[in-house]
């Protein structure tokens, strides 16, 4: 194992999907998980099969279509829950099972209410029987950073003795500082011998805004993988941003000594392509990826770049995969031309997706001036986004005026039947949701709504993003059209539609 290596474990599949509102579906997931092997991460942790069908048929899917990174499958340390994860990753080149159990003192005290005797052997029990399904098998001793260090480091040299090949210590509330972690890190290396022989993993949380600070902490003090999720997404206040780790270990790569296999040109891509199938925006002043990340608004600012670009920017965006939007094709371009492109870009749709994609390519292209690449994700991920969809959108009309009360007029199709329906509101926006929540019967509850554009100019696609409550639960749904009316419309219906199959 090359320790100056440092290999990076994506869970925005699992974690990641655990912050509120998101509700990927398989076809969703493996969309991911595709352009995260192109990303180059060394694991992607697929799901938590034990918890849901969805979850184990998108493990299962990943583990069968995805070559290249090792795929691991989250379980509890229970044996219900390794079996499942087992079958889920079946046919997977490199399975990986990832077992996990409580050690705090407040969590084994108040929560698992046994003894540390009866955790650690739980533990063991845990990693042996995943080690009977697969070589490899990753132990975490679940909030770390608040168990009692002789329970952690006796917890961590069992579980290696019983055969774990990765133990994964965790943040998992976000509660470290960076040199107190750091030193967690040096003491147990100290402590347990045996940790040199293994992966040692490092998973922490962004409550205090120091998840990434935190991990390389962890690095300087030999931990030799990170976890985290493309965009800092996760539990709470999300978990230690990928791209911000990677860049930060590039471009001070010579005061840290380390690398990954991060082909850092498809940061942008899968940041975008995260965003878009997961409905949560990246907020303009993030790290690497947010869109002022490369702005100069300053004239000292602008002067300096002008003249040479490393006076104000330490990376050259061109690393991150960031390039000026280019025409790709017009409206005179063919399904050949349109498949060639979106395969160049890393989209791999069925023929069924590719003929009702390229048909809202079509309708676009009538509508702007030029169709970008990122008009083109935009599309490739709303295809992806409704494929499995219970309701879809096929007509909608909207009366509005200043001395009137908005009217909308829609027809939704539910397999052969054809559903519609009329609503007023106050203002468009209201009444087309009115309408789409009396067509499917689903009440909810508007918790935001945020509208962006996609790219520049006038004709530019809006983006919605809207989050319902429905039945008690948070539901993110997303839509993109020219027209804000019908994205905010397909965005509604999309929420309802993850709804309905949750």
């Amino acid at each position: 194992m090359d320790k100056d290596k440092i290999l990076i474990f994506d869970t925005t599949l699992r974690d990641g999907e655990q912050s509120p509102g998101i509700s990927l579906n398989t076809r969703e997931k493996l969309e991911i998980a595709e352009q995260l092997s192109r990303l180059g991460v060394d694991v992607i942790e697929a799901g938590f099969p034990i918890t849901s069908k969805g979850d184990f048929e998108a493990v299962k899917e990943i583990s069968s279509k995805v070559e290249g990174p090792t795929v691991a499958a989250l379980a509890r340390a229970v044996s219900g829950d390794i079996e499942e994860a087992a079958k889920a990753l079946g046919v997977a080149k490199k399975p990986r099972i990832h077992t996990f159990i409580m050690t705090s003192e407040t969590q084994v005290k108040y929560q698992l209410k046994k003894s540390y005797d009866e955790v650690t052997e739980m533990a063991v029990d845990a990693v042996k029987l995943s080690k009977s399904y697969c070589d490899d098998v990753e132990f975490s001793p679940m909030d770390a950073t608040r168990a009692d260090f002789d329970f952690l480091a006796r917890i961590i040299k069992e579980t290696i003795d019983a055969g774990a090949t990765v133990i994964n210590v965790p943040d998992t509330v976000g509660y470290s500082l960076p040199s107190e972690f750091g030193n967690l890190i040096k003491r147990l290396l100290e402590s347990v011998p045996s940790l040199k022989d293994v992966v040692l993993s490092v998973h922490c949380h962004n409550d205090l805004g120091l998840a990434v600070a935190n991990s390389l902490a962890a690095v300087e003090n030999g931990a030799t993988q990170v976890e985290g999720a493309i965009n800092g997404l996760g539990e709470r206040a999300g978990n230690t941003a990928i791209e911000e780790l990677v860049m930060a270990l590039k471009v001070r790569g010579a005061l840290i000594n380390k690398s990954t296999n991060i082909n850092s040109k498809e940061i942008t891509r899968t940041s975008r392509l995260v965003s878009k199938l997961t409905g949560y925006s990246v907020q303009n002043n993030k790290s690497i990826v947010g869109r002022n990340a490369f702005a100069h608004s300053s004239g000292i600012h602008q002067d300096g770049v002008i003249k040479e670009r490393t006076t104000y920017e330490i990376i050259d965006p061109k690393e991150i995969g960031l390039s000026e939007n280019k025409l790709i094709l017009g409206k005179t371009s063919g399904r050949h031309a349109f498949r060639k492109q979106l395969e160049e870009m890393g989209h791999n749709l069925s023929e069924e997706e590719l003929e009702h994609s390229f048909k809202r390519f079509k309708e676009l292209a009538d509508k702007k001036a030029e169709i970008t690449s990122d008009d083109l994700d935009a599309l490739a991920a709303e295809e992806v986004r409704t494929l499995e969809e219970t309701y879809s959108l096929d007509f909608m009309k909207i009366q509005s005026a200043t001395d009137s009360t908005p009217m909308a007029e829609i027809t939704l199709s539910k397999d052969d039947e054809k559903i519609e329906s009329k609503a007023n509101g106050d203002g468009p926006v209201d009444a087309i949701c009115n309408a789409i929540s009396e067509a499917t019967g689903v009440s909810s509850k508007l918790l935001s709504y945020n509208v962006s554009s996609i790219t520049g100019g006038l004709d530019a696609q809006g983006d919605v993003s809207i989050t319902l409550e429905i039945e008690g639960k948070e539901v993110l749904g997303r839509g993109v059209s020219t027209d804000i009316i019908e994205a905010s419309a397909r965005a509604y219906l999309n929420a309802i539609n993850k709804s309905l199959v949750r």
